[in-house]
């Protein structure tokens, strides 16, 4: 049933010509990786701290949980089940992995979701935001990458993961001092899963000519990347926690400032030394590794570099 839905799709889709097929596309990178990773970093370093670390912390969780349930149930994408199924454009391109459940959807639920379920927010916002979360699910269905199961699971998790973060983050507003326990879990949960993606056998199926169709170690690569994530957070948050406490109660000019020269050091850390740590350890060890780096630096690297740059200037440009 769900590849007939996508195939109904994929005929409406191909009769109405490319303007919708466009608009869904651009919504789609709404939910992207590296659009969640941006937007979260300038809301800890420039808007609210506070936010940004529910933010990082409910995708943390569900993060951990759909690399789990992808290395678990190890479902092939659309096209690969059926061939019938042809993805939209470049759509392709950014549907990695295995496919349920989805997770552009789960950062949607993330990013988006995770504010809808703060009763702190005016309700049309709220409102606003579950729309973009089913615009950004629907836009993988529409495009032929993600199934109705993918989309639907990884956005009612992520919403249930963010509801469950929001009453974490109030326990810890109430016992501060337990900080290191939760990371000490989050820790020790991802290395779990490393340990269980590393060691579970995957499926092998092959074609008529005997060629491999899917290569469950390589499929698995989100899985490992999630590991590294979550790994930077965790020690990135104590850290700041213990030895920058920066804050982003600051004039609007240097939030402003933060922001471009934040986003170009994330810039140059995912698109240059991201991909050299792929490639100088290839495999698990690149893809935590290098994933591992990048979050330290939204979460600790860049914030530590704020308070440096604090102590060297005489005037306030990053006050803390």
């Amino acid at each position: 049933m769900d590849l007939k839905f996508l195939l109904m799709l994929q005929d409406f889709r191909n009769g109405a010509g490319d303007c919708l097929a466009e608009f869904l596309n651009k919504m789609t990178f709404l939910g992207d990786l590296y659009t969640t990773i941006a937007v979260v970093a300038i809301i800890y370093w420039c808007v609210s701290k506070k936010l940004g670390v529910f933010l990082m912390l409910g995708w943390s969780g569900n993060r951990l949980l759909n690399g789990f349930l992808k290395a678990t149930f190890c479902v092939y994408r659309p096209w690969i089940r059926d061939p019938r199924i042809i993805p939209y454009g470049d759509a392709m391109s950014n549907a990695t992995g295995y496919s349920f459940p989805s997770g552009h959807a789960t950062n949607a639920g993330t990013l988006f979701g995770g504010g809808a379920v703060r009763k702190d927010f005016p309700i049309i916002l709220r409102v606003a935001l579950i729309v973009v979360v089913a615009l950004v699910g629907f836009s993988r269905m529409y495009l032929g990458v993600h199934t109705p199961q993918d989309v639907l699971f990884g956005a009612g998790q992520s919403l249930l993961v963010m509801w469950l973060t929001f009453k974490l983050i109030q326990w810890l507003e109430v016992n501060p001092q337990k900080d290191w326990l939760v990371a000490s879990v989050g820790i020790a949960l991802a290395v779990a899963l490393a340990v269980y993606a590393a060691l579970k056998s995957y499926p092998a199926d092959y074609d008529a000519e005997g060629r491999l169709i899917v290569d469950g170690k390589k499929m698995v690569d989100d899985t490992f990347r999630c590991v590294g994530w979550i790994l930077g957070f965790f020690v990135g948050w104590i850290l700041e926690r213990r030895f920058v406490r920066f804050t982003t109660d600051v004039p609007l000019m240097t939030k402003l400032t933060r922001c471009v020269v934040g986003m170009l050091g994330l810039y140059v850390v995912t698109l240059i030394l991201m991909p050299w740590i792929k490639v100088t350890l290839s495999g698990p060890v690149g893809a935590v590794l290098s994933c591992f780096v990048q979050m330290l630096y939204v979460t600790f690297i860049f914030p530590w570099t704020l308070k440096l740059l604090e102590r060297r200037e005489s005037t306030p440009l990053f006050i803390g």
